[in-house]
């Protein structure tokens, strides 16, 4: 039996992890103290009347403690246990965004510029993140622009006998093939850092220079390449948010609470240049904004590189132990402001504005949902409002490549976490019947085996035949209780003439052209179409990006080289015998029957 007043008496003045159980033995709530017996004793004062307090103490039946060393150790033990339990009593971040970088390669002669995510111990030098990875390409495309620098693979690069398209379009200098000296390039990459940096007056300065130089030398085409390099650079820095105040990095975080629901909006500022924002709606069951500050901020930052600075709107009890934490970890100082002034000051309340515009779209997507699901429970007779919605579709071309995916919707719209693509293999290509019933197999042996949930309406796109498909296939794993609707186009194909064949009836039921349950079950359909397609042309893609000559056996990187090299590409490659592959060093005569017998079968 659980006594709070001796268990509190028992825990020792030192900083420590608590965590609170229900009757099951699952955690309610995990929370870190600089002293275990204040903290914890603190719940259980008949003063605290706080509503959270009061819900979480009447389901604790139980509590365990962990003693650390230090506040730092029970901050960094906190946060993986909610990391790995999620408590329902915790603020979550539930959308943990992975934030693309821009990689300028430095282990490379002619270093690439490229969109990169993931781990930055690998070569290079990274600038972001970005909100984005449309963020990313328009920063790419203006950079291309201004410096021409490549964005090809290696293995592209290193194969060319002759400029590609991007060099004649004046967005490469043709390094591939020596049209570009290494200095110049090198040049290039420089300048272009500076710019990514914020320090474009040195390249205004720069490339003013050297405009005039060039027309003192009479070198009129260069002169006017390099002022329309500058116009363009100049056009660049008018379409950024830019301050002079501050030169370090920082990001900038507000708070907009509503109907119960937070969104924290986070802007990204980089030597001076705002990136862009993102939005986060974090779980937080009955807390206050302090704690979903300091929560979002642990959580994020304790993942992540940090910033030089952190804005944030409200001051908080962990602030001081979190910029040592996070110093630590980032190998530089951290500040956590809250008192600021200036273009800083501005930064938050714009951000404010945002996360509260945020939190309006959000209740207004919810509540037109709701309604639609509400709409389709009527159209359909069901016994409840459903919450869960799976969508499956099939693409591929000529029956190569056969991807199927699967998306869900729940009350808030898309839960993109929980869309899935299957590839399709051992099946008759063209044959979508068991195509479908392979992924819906491969999906629902999951549900059966209670490590997805099931959904309340199961879509499939298609008619009889493809719900048939679906029925046998569900049945089979021995899973009921779901509702089954195919969604077949009209007899001209066009939005708002479909035909809803739900299972066991013999009829299609047709719903009005503004029914909302019809435009739900259109947006499910079509963002299945839209994954499934995505995922086909992926998967095609990466299939025709494999050189021919990558499947020869016997034929490494080395020798496909200078085989591209020597005959100038693959066509020449294709037109040649086996007595001029012989000529070239390093391959021998077997090798060479392999290569043509390869590139040349049955002749």
């Amino acid at each position: 039996m659980f006594e709070p007043k001796s268990f509190v008496e028992s825990l020792p003045l030192r900083p420590g992890v608590y965590r609170m159980l229900d009757a099951q033995g699952e955690i309610l709530y995990v929370g870190k103290a600089r002293a275990l017996r204040n903290r914890v004793g603190s719940y259980f004062q008949p003063s605290n009347l706080h509503p959270k307090v009061v819900a979480l103490i009447a389901k604790t039946v139980n509590m365990e403690v962990t003693i650390t060393n230090s506040e730092t150790e029970a901050l960094l033990l906190e946060f993986n246990l909610i990391k790995k339990h999620r408590p329902r009593f915790n603020v979550i971040l539930r959308d943990d965004k992975s934030f693309p970088f821009l990689r300028f390669r430095t282990d490379q002669e002619f270093p690439a510029l490229e969109m990169y995510r993931g781990s930055r111990k690998d070569p290079g030098r990274f600038f972001g993140p970005y909100p984005s990875a449309g963020a990313v390409r328009e920063a790419l495309q203006q950079l291309q622009k201004l410096f021409r620098l490549r964005n090809c693979e290696d293995s592209y690069f290193a194969n060319r006998s002759r400029p590609c398209l991007q060099y004649q379009i004046q967005r490469c200098t043709g390094p591939c093939v020596g049209l570009v000296t290494k200095e110049a390039y090198a040049r290039d990459v420089g300048a272009a850092i500076k710019v990514v940096e914020g320090r474009n007056e040195e390249v205004t300065q720069d490339l003013g220079l050297r405009m005039d130089s060039a027309a003192e030398r009479l070198e009129f085409e260069e002169a006017a390449r390099l002022r329309d390099q500058l116009a363009h650079l100049k056009a660049v820095q008018t379409q950024q948010i830019v301050t002079t105040e501050l030169h370090h990095d920082c990001d900038v975080i507000a708070l907009a609470q509503a109907n119960g629901e937070y969104c924290v909006a986070l802007m990204f500022v980089r030597a001076g240049r705002s990136l862009g924002s993102a939005n986060f709606f974090p779980k937080a069951s009955l807390a206050e904004p302090a704690e979903v500050l300091a929560a979002f901020v642990a959580q994020y930052y304790l993942e992540r590189e940090s910033p030089a600075e952190i804005i944030v709107e409200y001051d908080f009890e962990e602030r001081a132990v979190l910029e040592a934490t996070l110093a630590q970890r980032s190998e530089h100082k951290v500040r956590i402001a809250s008192c600021v002034r200036g273009i800083r000051a501005r930064w938050l309340t714009m951000m404010r504005g945002n996360a509260e515009q945020a939190l309006k779209m959000r209740s207004l997507a919810r509540s037109s949902v709701e309604s639609s699901l509400e709409e389709l429970r009527e159209a359909f007779n069901l016994e409840e409002t459903p919450t869960r919605l799976e969508c499956f579709d099939i693409s591929h071309t000529g029956g190569t490549d056969t991807v199927a995916s699967c998306v869900v919707f729940g009350p808030e719209g898309p839960l993109k976490s929980d869309y899935r693509r299957f590839n399709i293999a051992g099946i008759t290509p063209g044959d979508d019947y068991a195509a479908m019933a392979q992924a819906l197999t491969r999906r629902y042996k999951r549900v059966r085996d209670g490590e997805i949930v099931a959904c309340d309406v199961l879509l499939i796109d298609g008619g009889k035949g493809q719900l048939a498909e679906a029925e046998k296939a569900l049945g089979d794993l021995g899973i009921t209780g779901i509702t089954l609707i195919g969604v077949a186009k009209g007899p001209d194909r066009r939005a708002g003439q479909e035909q809803l064949f739900l299972l066991g009836q013999d009829t299609p039921t047709i719903l009005p052209p503004d029914s909302r349950a019809l435009h739900l079950i259109q947006r499910v359909r079509d963002e299945a179409h839209r994954f499934a397609i995505a995922g086909h042309r992926r998967k095609r893609a990466a299939r025709h990006s494999q050189s021919i000559l990558e499947t020869i056996p016997g034929l490494g990187p080395v020798k496909r080289r200078e085989l591209l090299k020597q005959f100038g590409g693959l066509q020449g490659i294709l037109r040649a015998g086996i007595d001029d592959f012989v000529q070239i060093r390093g391959l021998g005569r077997e090798l060479a029957e392999v290569i043509y017998e390869h590139l040349h079968p049955g002749s």
